[in-house]
């Protein structure tokens, strides 16, 4: 991000591995703790398994090393409850009475080994000393990986403007809450990197995050592709399939054009915000969903409201907290920041040497409209990178529209053909890309009504959206 508001990875935890021993055997405690404290680990000590698992509910442990038969609760059932608290936490199993099903019941809750007593004090040594930093790697790893995807997923939001800036406020202000975002703007303005934003900030970045575009599949799919379906529960549903809402579980759901869900879905969903529970398509069984639900539309859903095409209930749910994207020509002074990272990006992936742009062309870029938001930047700057043939973005690069030039008309004669002739297929295309913006504009980003304006098909349209990465 182009501001003073960069992503800071988290402090990495100085303190030394803690390991929780537990064992009945008082003497076989206190050397564990005498042997792993010489080779400096923090050790608690538990008597039995209830001991244990109060432990651990109140101390982050990296590793349990517990003797599996005791009185009240055996070696497993205290990994058991300590999987349930950390799934990641390390478990070596000790016993006297070594049994084929225990080590394989451990071991399949993750105790990462198994040691029978007597057991030699140097191997014991050796096994946690692996183990702790096999530990401490995944966790540099995923503290690498983390540090790495917000980099990427704020890389192309960019801004040095009032209204962004106050973008970027409310994003790091409502990151790390758990509250439902209605985030509303004109296409291309950057709904999706900013909820990846909001994901990556927030207490959910390790889960998933899944994003499903509601207008663009019927009803019946997108029913199947947020809450799966049952086996035989429809022609083709062969096999039970789990829905983005269980993909996401302790995630982030990120439900892009909401404003096009149909009346039926609205009800669903409305259930699951309320009820944060949902059937699979075809189940009876309820399942839990512990999501958090980030909304993106280009339509005024409160006018929306008005006209009875949304539910005003599933409405007021998902606008907790709005933010709202400001179009192109509302931030100018944005407009060379972005234009220059999107130089770089197709400069490297090209292996152009393209140093800058020059300052006619920037003053161009900077006074268009942009009816296609940062998405249409974007393809000018590829395209004219593309062409570029110096060491500067020059404006003979950029497209007709930009440079303030009308497109040549040709009439049925030849009397209407430039003397010196013109790329027709490049004219064809500005014409049709033309009407394309300008019928979903009227439509307001509506497919279905921006193809009956034009007399295409819906598929037609979203075909053609796509090429013109206009939407």
């Amino acid at each position: 991000m182009s501001t003073a508001t960069e992503p800071v990875a988290p402090a990495t935890d100085r303190r030394p591995p803690r390991i929780l021993v537990v064992d009945d055997e008082r003497s076989m405690r206190e050397l564990l703790a005498i042997v792993l404290r010489r080779e400096g680990y923090e050790v608690l000590l538990a008597e039995n398994g209830r001991a244990a698992v109060d432990l651990l509910e109140k101390e982050p442990v990296d590793l349990l090393i517990s003797d599996i038969k005791m009185p009240d609760l055996s070696g497993v059932d205290v990994l058991r409850a300590a999987k349930k608290i950390d799934q990641d936490i390390l478990g070596i199993m000790i016993t006297a009475f070594a049994s084929t099903d225990t080590a394989v019941e451990a071991m399949r809750l993750g105790a990462c080994d198994y040691l029978s007593k007597p057991f030699d004090i140097d191997l014991l040594k050796m096994k946690v000393r692996e183990k702790i930093e096999n530990r401490q790697l995944r966790q540099e790893n995923l503290l690498l990986k983390r540090t790495l995807g917000l980099t990427h997923q704020f890389s192309n939001i960019i801004g040095r403007s009032e209204a962004m800036l106050d973008v970027f406020k409310m994003v790091e202000t409502v990151a790390r809450t758990n509250s439902t975002i209605l985030l509303t703007g004109e296409s291309g303005t950057g709904k999706g990197l900013v909820a990846q934003a909001i994901h990556f900030n927030s207490l959910r970045r390790d889960k998933p995050m899944v994003a499903v575009n509601c207008g663009a599949m019927p009803e019946a799919l997108l029913e199947s592709e947020l809450f799966g379906h049952m086996r035989g529960s429809f022609t083709g549903a062969d096999a039970n399939k789990k829905g983005l809402l269980e993909v996401a579980e302790r995630g982030t759901v990120f439900l892009d054009e909401i404003g096009e869900m149909s009346p039926v879905m609205q009800v669903k969903l409305l259930r699951v915000l309320q009820e944060r529970r949902f059937r699979r398509v075809g189940g009876l069984e309820e399942l839990q969903a512990d999501i958090r639900v980030i909304a993106a539309t280009n339509q005024d859903l409160a006018k929306a409201v008005a006209e009875g095409r949304f539910r005003e209930d599933l409405f007021y749910r998902i606008n907790v907290i709005p933010i709202a994207l400001p179009p192109l020509r509302e931030r100018r002074e944005d407009i060379p920041l972005l234009a220059d990272h999107f130089l770089t990006k197709f400069s490297e992936q090209m292996g152009k040497q393209i140093q800058g742009i020059a300052r006619e062309a920037v003053d161009l870029l900077t006074h268009y409209d942009w009816p296609g938001n940062i998405r249409e930047l974007e393809n000018v700057m590829e395209r004219a990178v593309a062409l570029e043939s110096t060491a500067a973005i020059l404006p003979e690069s950029l497209p007709a529209a930009i440079r303030g030039e009308a497109a040549p008309r040709v009439a049925a004669s030849s009397d209407g053909l430039p003397e010196s002739g013109f790329d027709l297929e490049a004219h064809v295309k500005e014409i049709e890309r033309g009407y394309i913006a300008e019928a979903l504009k009227r439509a307001g980003g509506n497919l279905t009504k921006a193809g009956k304006l034009l007399g295409l098909e819906f598929r037609q349209v979203r075909y053609l959206v796509k090429k013109y990465n206009l939407r």
